[in-house]
């Protein structure tokens, strides 16, 4: 990082733009299906226990939709693995720094957008749904640009950080969501 020079405007092409907005968007995926898992998860254990829950009305209730959210978790996880198929970040430099900056805030101004339209907050078990879509999003805004610079740092004198970047940022996501909730 000494004496490097700041050339942004030659690096920065839609290849090189695409190519990290595939991890940012696997990235969102990967978050965005653990916390919807959780959730199911939530569902299920409160189909055990007797703790009276705001979200549904009966036991039944409660299996239904944390089998619904558990499929589409499932579902979620997977579109980055078949589709995409990128688990791997570039967060060498300071061109892929800002790239991967501006691909995480538009990824998540994206989500955000689409969620609130598509998501109905009618219902109150869709309108928690939405609320975790929405937390993912501003854990997109906020903690992961910051992280994104701190990492782009730490390498030189970490050098663990490194090879683990994707999944450093992935753990970093879904416990910064949890600030969100």
């Amino acid at each position: 990082m000494n004496n490097q020079k700041l050339t942004i405007q030659q690096s920065i092409t839609f290849g090189n733009l695409g190519k990290h907005l595939k991890g940012t968007i696997s990235l969102y995926m990967f978050t965005l299906g653990s916390a919807i898992l959780g959730f199911s998860v939530y569902l299920f254990l409160s189909t055990i226990t007797l703790q009276e829950t705001n979200y549904v009305s009966w036991t039944g209730e409660a299996l239904f939709w944390g089998l619904i959210f558990f499929l589409i978790s499932i579902f979620i996880l997977f579109l980055p693995i078949e589709f995409s198929n990128t688990f791997y970040l570039l967060n060498d430099s300071f061109n892929d720094l800002v790239i991967n900056i501006i691909s995480t805030i538009l990824t998540s101004l994206f989500f955000l957008i689409f969620f609130q339209i598509v998501i109905p907050s009618q219902i109150l078990i869709f309108n928690e749904i939405s609320i975790i879509a929405r937390s993912v999003s501003f854990s997109g805004f906020i903690v992961i640009p910051i992280s994104f610079f701190i990492l782009n740092n730490l390498p030189a004198r970490i050098k663990i950080f490194e090879n683990y970047n994707f999944s450093t940022i992935l753990f970093l996501w879904v416990i910064s969501l949890q600030l969100f909730l």
